[in-house]
């Protein structure tokens, strides 16, 4: 086998291979020969079925079915002969390919870049530094009541807070569209569950009302037919219900899982968590300020083979949070060309990161997070057993634990100061921002 490689530019190579006639002939004669012990043509008897006529009528599907493969197998031992790594699959021209001649053939693809890595020891990075406080504790349980609130029906106009159950039947330019129509479904004034048109004009309608509210939906609303127009909601109010929390005591608490210890148990497992969350909170906080420094520090050249395959799977995950109501493919590629190059750059940079300063994965920093994780659980053992017993999930956990361990030897290059904060500032970020 002969090989020869072009550098077309920085990133894209393209490689000619020349595959001896004999390393082909011979495979397709192997394979002719097993044909004739099995196949069954008129007018031979089974197994003796000249090689000649197996020839005549299997040879030019056996010689393109292994031609097939020899281009695999030949390209996999080209790009190791000469020591070059493809950023993802190869473009296949054929230049010879015919019985009785030798195959030649041009792979043309992209490289990874070689990636220097930059001084990081300018990285600042601000680590917050939270005290959880009882009146912080008191908050999260009375979020929790929210949660665990019921509804009573009242004789009363509705407003915000109340559940109002309603039939409606919706309508575009006169005619009824796909989605539209509900019966008795309860609407939460407030909770974001409808348009907030829609629920907005629900407020101040008693049971019994009957009414035609005007509905205009987003510009970027995810149903096409809908996005941009207005649209008439015929509506009949059935009841209007008030939510009524729970009181906070050991019925509450058994409602957790809290069998004894009620309340003061209940505030005890409630901190628990919310330390939990502080400590994973900080470290994406950290970890948001570091991608964000190494990506700033590197200016690679990218292989669009790996932005191509990054688009496809953020085009994918988008079309998943929209829960079927948007085709991936009408997502234009420039929605998420930004986001999947930032993402294939720190792939490489974390790559040789790890690679230069000969990183690999602590075990017990590998299981501090494994039970860490299991403990938010009820059953936590049962988390830990899935990820011992699941070698997708726990190599899923070692990347992930690696890649921590690279921005802590960031970190370690640059400076870090604490910013103190609270509990509902490290949560909800935008409240942060709004207060500065």
């Amino acid at each position: 086998m002969q090989v020869s490689v072009e550098t077309v530019s920085n990133l894209q190579r393209r490689m000619t291979v020349q595959v001896p006639a004999e390393r082909i002939e011979q495979e397709v004669d192997r394979r002719l020969k097993s044909l004739m012990k099995r196949v069954r043509i008129d007018g031979f008897r089974p197994g003796k079925v000249p090689l000649k006529v197996v020839r005549q009528r299997y040879g030019a599907g056996v010689y393109q079915e292994v031609v097939g493969e020899v281009v695999q197998s030949t390209y996999q031992e080209a790009i190791a002969q000469e020591e070059l790594q493809p950023a993802g699959g190869p473009s296949i021209e054929p230049k010879v390919m015919e019985q009785g001649k030798g195959l030649e053939y041009i792979a043309t693809f992209e490289v990874f870049p070689a990636v220097e890595v930059a001084d990081l020891s300018q990285v600042a990075v601000e680590r917050p530094k939270v005290v959880i406080t009882d009146e912080d504790v008191d908050k999260v349980i009375e979020t929790l009541r929210r949660q665990h609130k019921t509804f009573v029906a009242v004789d009363r106009p509705a407003r915000e807070g109340d559940q109002v159950v309603v039939d409606f039947e919706g309508s575009l330019d006169g005619e009824a569209f796909e989605g539209g129509k509900a019966e008795a479904a309860p609407v939460e004034l407030g909770a974001g569950q409808m348009l907030a048109a829609f629920e907005e004009q629900l407020t101040g309608l008693r049971p019994g009302e009957e009414k035609t509210l005007d509905v205009p939906f987003p510009e970027d609303y995810p149903t096409e037919h809908l996005a941009g127009k207005t649209a008439q909601f015929a509506i009949r109010v059935h009841e209007v219900k008030e939510p009524s929390l729970p009181a906070v005591d050991e019925d509450f608490a058994k409602a957790f899982g809290i069998e004894e210890g009620g309340v003061e148990k209940l505030r005890e497992e409630v901190r628990a968590n919310m330390e939990r969350e502080v400590e994973q909170s900080v470290k994406n906080r950290v970890k948001g300020q570091v991608m964000d420094a190494i990506y700033k520090a590197h200016d690679l050249e990218l292989p669009e083979a790996l932005i191509k395959d990054e688009i496809g799977r953020l085009r994918e995950q988008a079309a998943a949070r929209f829960g079927g109501q948007v085709q991936g493919q009408n997502l234009p590629d420039e929605l998420f060309s930004e986001e999947a190059r930032r993402r294939v750059a720190l792939g490489l940079i974390i790559r040789e990161l790890v690679r230069a300063n000969d990183l690999s994965v602590d075990p017990d920093k590998v299981q501090a997070a494994l039970e860490t994780m299991a403990a938010g659980y009820e059953d936590p053992k049962q988390v830990v057993d899935y990820y011992r017993t699941n070698s997708q999930a726990m190599s899923g956990l070692e990347a992930m634990v690696l890649e921590e361990q690279v921005v802590d030897w960031v970190v370690a290059q640059g400076s870090v100061t604490e910013k103190p904060m609270s509990f509902d500032e490290l949560m909800n970020p935008q409240k942060e921002g709004q207060s500065e």
